[in-house]
């Protein structure tokens, strides 16, 4: 469904889970570009900004967090953006929904945002979203920072699944946000010009906010590959301790089986006959012990 504000011969058009007579629409009274409604329609597209001679037409990812708190999913914002009107199309991020129903009953927040032309209302527009992924990244910073107390825990199982679902999480925000750098970039230095004078400060103000979190992306990747190293370096020691500990029983425990295996056989051996021939068994054992205790601890393995 098609919903508008306006104020003067500024006009927002927003249009969340679009139809396709919602497609019909935009094809007809705007004369869009065919191969611009097909990227409309597509729910599989890069970021990318497509510039044709009265309008551009761009496509931002933004992340947030899913319903449980861990996992990071994407969210695509489509939009074309002309002179006297911009339009969203998409089940596009919260952010960007919530600030169309302000302005729409708000009247001062219309003002606000449609006063400056449709350059200055996609700026508010990223600004807001820019915005909400910073907030987003400090919360996954507090993951992160929760890993790092998680590893000394004995819970290894825990602490492994964490590190993962945030590799998988930093990996994703990559993924979206190299692509939209340079793109924002080509906004600064004026190659994407707009339809308004000085706004170079502005899309300046944007390319910084998405600095900051490509900089925080890579910080928290660093993290992350440090934790894993730190916790596998952890869990090999412990391991090597087992084994070191398992090593010391069997290593002490084999000449003992061989005594005990060897006087349950049923043939003629020394001291069998003597009357304290289970006790004097039971002392060579015990000094076989001893003198492994002794070399273990004169060789530090223990």
């Amino acid at each position: 469904m098609i919903v508008d504000v306006q104020y003067n011969s500024i006009k927002w058009y927003h249009i969340l889970n679009p139809t396709e007579s919602d497609y019909e629409y935009l094809s007809t009274h705007f004369n869009f570009h065919p191969l611009v409604i097909d990227d409309c329609r597509s729910k599989t597209q890069r970021p990318k900004v497509d510039t044709y001679d009265d309008y551009y037409f761009l496509i931002l990812h933004f992340p947030f967090f899913d319903k449980t708190e861990k996992f990071i999913i994407t969210k695509e914002i489509k939009i074309f953006w002309a002179k006297d009107f911009l339009i969203t199309v998409g089940n596009s991020h919260k952010i960007v929904n919530d600030l169309f129903i302000s302005a729409k009953e708000d009247q001062k927040i219309l003002e606000d945002l449609l006063s400056g032309g449709t350059d200055f209302l996609l700026y508010k527009i990223l600004e807001n979203t820019s915005q909400k992924t910073v907030t987003l990244l400090e919360k996954l910073g507090t993951h992160i920072e929760n890993i790092s107390l998680d590893l000394f825990n004995k819970k290894a199982v825990q602490t492994i699944e964490k590190i993962s679902f945030t590799r998988k999480n930093i990996i994703l925000l990559d993924t979206i946000f190299k692509p939209q750098l340079r793109l924002f970039r080509n906004f600064e230095s004026g190659e994407i010009k707009g339809f308004t004078e000085d706004m170079e400060e502005y899309w300046g103000n944007i390319l910084d906010y998405y600095q900051k979190t490509w900089d925080m992306i890579e910080d928290y990747e660093e993290m992350t590959e440090g934790y894993s190293k730190t916790f596998d370096s952890l869990q090999a020691n412990k391991t090597n301790e087992i084994m070191r500990v398992l090593t010391f029983i069997s290593t002490t425990l084999l000449p003992l089986t061989f005594i005990t295996g060897l006087y349950g056989m049923n043939i003629g051996l020394p001291f069998q006959n003597h009357p304290y021939s289970f006790w004097i068994v039971v002392g060579f054992m015990l000094a076989i012990v001893i003198a492994f205790l002794i070399f273990f601890k004169r060789k530090k393995l223990m």
